[in-house]
Order: C-alpha cells, then structure tokens, then sequence
C-alpha cells in the first residue's frame, strides 16, 4: 500500500475565506458539501467558520483574528527586546575586563 501524496500548502485570501464561511452559514449545504464543491478540506472549512464565529463574537473559546496578530507580533518584539539585552549583557562584560 503506498502512501496518499500530500497536497501542496496553499493560502487564501481573507475574502475568500469570508465567502466560503456565508455559504456555510446560509445552510443551503453541509460543510462538507462546501468543502468539496471547492476542493478544500473539510476540517479548513470548519476552522474558517469557528474563527469567524469568534471575530464576530458568537464564541469565546479562543482567540480572535486581531488578538492573534497581537500575539505574534508581541513574540516577535519580545524575542527582537531578548536579544538586545544578551547582547548589551555580553558588552558590559566585555568593556568591564577592558576597564580592568
């Protein structure tokens, strides 16, 4: 038995996403429907629909689509602020023996 080929990562723009989510909500089809009829994963499309429920405020397991970009971007000034200070740490280290 040989193993299925995995698809290729792709992306999707916000306002795709956004359609698919109404299509799902309207009710007319199942996820799984949607999903299909548009060649994406059953579980992408699930996710979108939660991740929408929760930006709109319907849920509040989770974190929403701004508070996410928040929290990345924080790590990101957190990690560039932890670097800075091994960095003036070693310095001072260095200009001390030098003084000495």
């Amino acid at each position: 038995m040989g193993r299925k080929k995995r698809r290729p990562r792709r992306s999707f723009t916000p306002e795709f996403k956004a359609e698919i989510v109404e299509l799902c909500r309207r009710g007319d089809r199942s996820v799984g429907q949607v999903a299909s009829d548009f060649d994406l994963t059953e579980t992408a499309v699930r996710q979108w629909v939660v991740q929408a429920e929760r930006d709109a405020g319907i849920r509040t397991d989770g974190l929403t689509t701004d508070e996410r970009e928040e929290l990345a971007r924080l790590r990101r000034e957190n990690r560039r602020l932890t670097e800075d200070v091994e960095i003036l740490k070693r310095a001072t280290v260095f200009f001390a023996k030098e003084i000495r």
